[in-house]
C-alpha cells in the first residue's frame, strides 16, 4: 500500500492531505483542530486524524520549494523573514516526530514541488477534463505570481509565468488593507462590500495609479510599484465609509477587467475548450462568472483553490496522475445519519439551526456538513444571522437549493461549491440570500453528492413551498468552522442556537 501525504505548513492555512493508492482518504485544515484562524502550524490532532484515515505515510510532499522562497525574500529585503522562519528541512522532521509516536520507524522520505505547480495540479488532476487550460493567480509562491499551463493527458506544461513583484493577488490584498480590512484574510469582504459602491467612480484612477497598460497578445500584468507592503498612503483624502465602498467597487471592477484579459490570453496560449482556475484569486466568485461565460460553462475550480488546497496539489504534482474527485467532504467525520428530522423541526419552529455531521468540508466554505441554516424568507433573517455570526451587516449570505430547481430562481452560473454569482429572479421573496445588487452565490445539491442535504431540502420544500435555505459556515467572524462534536456543543452553548450532529443522537 502506498500512502503519500501532501503538506502545507509554515506560512498560512496549513493542511494535510492523505492519498492512499491513488485515492484521497483525508484532507483537512489545521485550523479546525487548533481553533486558530489561518494557523500556520500543523496541529497534532490533524496529523493524528490523517493517520487514522489512511495510516502512516510512505512519503511526504511539501507544497513549495523552500530555498526558492528564501531567495526571493532575500532579494526583496525580507531578511528577518528569510532567516527566522523554519525551513522545510526543519518542518518535515516535526511531522516525523509526531508520526514516530507509536510508530516503529523514525523517518519518512520527503520532497517538495513548486508552489504554482501544486496549484495547477490540484485543479487539473481533480478536474473532469483530460485536456484543459489552467490559469493560476495568487499573491505569490516562491517567485511566481501568475502562471498559465496546458494540461494534456497526464502531462502539465507551464506555458507562461510572471514573477514577483508584479502580482494581481498582492494588489487586491493591498486594496483590502487600504479600506481597513485584514489582508490575506478579508478579501472576500471587499468583494461583498463592492455591491454598495460605485464601480466607475475610481476605476480609471486605480488602474492608472497602479497598473501599466495591458497589451493584447501579452499575458503580463505589470504594476507601477511593489505592493507587497501595501498602499495605505494611496488617496488619503478618501476616508469615509462611502469612500471605502466606492474603492471596493472600483477595485473589484478593475480586478474583473484584468481577469478578463487573463482569460483571453489563456485562450490564446492554450488551445482547449476547457478551463481550470486555481490559486487564492479563484475564490473571487464574481470574476469566476466571467470565466464561466467565456468558456461556455466548461470551467473547473477545485473547492479549495488556495494554499490549503495545495496539500492535495503537492501529492498530485508529485504523482502526475488524475484522482477521482468524490467531493469536498474529506475532513474529520462526525458519524451518524444526517439529522433531517431535527433540522426540519427547528427550521419550522425558529427558522435558524446549525448542523455538524459527516466529514468536514476541505475548503473555506461550508457546504452542508458544518453549516448554519436558515429560512431565507422574511426581512429580519439576514440581521438575525449576522448578529449570531458577528459580521458586518452588508455581508451577503448564500442560498442552497436543489439542482433541479436552480434555474427557476436564479439566472446565471450555479454549481455545488458556491463558486459563481447569479442574479436572483425574485429577491423580494428571499431577501436573506439576495445581495444589494440582487446577486447570489448559489450552491446546488443533488442526491448523489449529498443525500442528507438533498433530503432536507426536498422535505423543506414539500412542507413550506420554499425551494431553498440560507447556508453559511458554522462559525463566527474570525474563528475557524466547527469541526468536532465537542466544537459543536461549545458553539451551541455559547451562541444559543441548536446544533444537531446526527439523527440518532438527538431523538
Amino acid at each position: 500500500m502506498s500512502t503519500v501525504w501532501g503538506v502545507n505548513v509554515g506560512t498560512h492555512d496549513s493542511s494535510i492531505a492523505s492519498v492512499v493508492d491513488g485515492e484521497l482518504v483525508f484532507a483537512a485544515h489545521s485550523e479546525r483542530s487548533s481553533r486558530k484562524k489561518n494557523d500556520r502550524e500543523l496541529h497534532p490532532t490533524t496529523v493524528q486524524q490523517a493517520l487514522d484515515a489512511g495510516g502512516e505515510p510512505n512519503k511526504i510532499v511539501f507544497y513549495e520549494r523552500d530555498i526558492w522562497k528564501r531567495a526571493r525574500q532575500l532579494w526583496a529585503g525580507q531578511y528577518r523573514t528569510a532567516f527566522s522562519k523554519p525551513d522545510v528541512c526543519t518542518l518535515i522532521p516535526i511531522v516525523n516526530t509526531i508520526l514516530t509516536k507509536g510508530i516503529a520507524h523514525t523517518h519518512v522520505p520527503s520532497l517538495s514541488v513548486a508552489h504554482h505547480h501544486s496549484h495547477a495540479a490540484a485543479g487539473y488532476y481533480t478536474s473532469p477534463y483530460t485536456d484543459a487550460a489552467v490559469l493560476v493567480v495568487d499573491s505569490i509562491g516562491e517567485w511566481e505570481t501568475l502562471s498559465i499551463w496546458k494540461g494534456q493527458g497526464k502531462h502539465l506544461k507551464r506555458v507562461f509565468s510572471q514573477g514577483y513583484p508584479h502580482s494581481l493577488g498582492l494588489w487586491y490584498s493591498a486594496m483590502t488593507q487600504r479600506i481597513g480590512l485584514k489582508p490575506n484574510e478579508d478579501e472576500y469582504i471587499l468583494m461583498g462590500w463592492a455591491a454598495l459602491g460605485d464601480p466607475d467612480k475610481y476605476k480609471k484612477r486605480i488602474f492608472d495609479d497602479f497598473f501599466k497598460p495591458l497589451k493584447p497578445g501579452n499575458a503580463s500584468v505589470r504594476f507601477r510599484e511593489n505592493l507587497h507592503r501595501g498602499c495605505l498612503t494611496w488617496a488619503p483624502e478618501l476616508n469615509t465609509l462611502q469612500d471605502y465602498a466606492d474603492i471596493a467597487a472600483s477595485t473589484q471592477a478593475v480586478y474583473e477587467h484584468v481577469f478578463s484579459h487573463l482569460i483571453k490570453e489563456t485562450k490564446r496560449l492554450v488551445n482547449s475548450d476547457n478551463l481550470v482556475v486555481m490559486g487564492g484569486c479563484a475564490l473571487n466568485c464574481v470574476a469566476n462568472s466571467i470565466a464561466h461565460k467565456m468558456y461556455n460553462g466548461n470551467v473547473w475550480i477545485m473547492p479549495n483553490p488556495g494554499d490549503a488546497g495545495s496539500s492535495l496539489g503537492a501529492v498530485l504534482a508529485y504523482q502526475q496522475d488524475f484522482i477521482e474527485w468524490t467531493g469536498p467532504y474529506q475532513g474529520y467525520n462526525i458519524a451518524g445519519d444526517y439529522p433531517v428530522t431535527d433540522l426540519l423541526k427547528q427550521l419550522q419552529s425558529t427558522g435558524l439551526v446549525g448542523v455538524a455531521n459527516g466529514k468536514a468540508e476541505f475548503g473555506p466554505r461550508a457546504l452542508g456538513n458544518r453549516s448554519l441554516l436558515a429560512d431565507p424568507r422574511g426581512a429580519d433573517v439576514k440581521d438575525r444571522v449576522n448578529t449570531v455570526k458577528r459580521r458586518q451587516e452588508f455581508r451577503p449570505f448564500a442560498p442552497v437549493i436543489l439542482e433541479a430547481d436552480a434555474s427557476d430562481y436564479f439566472d446565471g452560473p450555479v454549481g455545488p461549491y458556491m463558486q459563481y454569482t447569479s442574479v436572483c429572479k425574485q429577491p423580494e421573496l428571499f431577501p436573506a440570500i439576495a445581495h444589494y445588487d440582487n446577486t447570489s452565490r448559489v450552491q446546488t445539491v443533488n442526491q448523489k453528492e449529498h443525500p442528507g442535504l438533498f433530503k432536507l431540502l426536498t422535505n423543506w420544500k414539500n412542507k413550506t413551498g420554499c425551494p431553498m435555505l440560507l447556508n453559511t459556515s458554522l462559525n463566527i467572524k474570525g474563528e475557524p468552522m466547527v469541526d468536532t462534536e465537542a466544537d459543536a456543543e461549545r458553539w451551541q452553548e455559547q451562541y444559543n442556537v441548536p446544533v444537531y450532529t446526527s439523527e440518532a443522537n438527538n431523538d
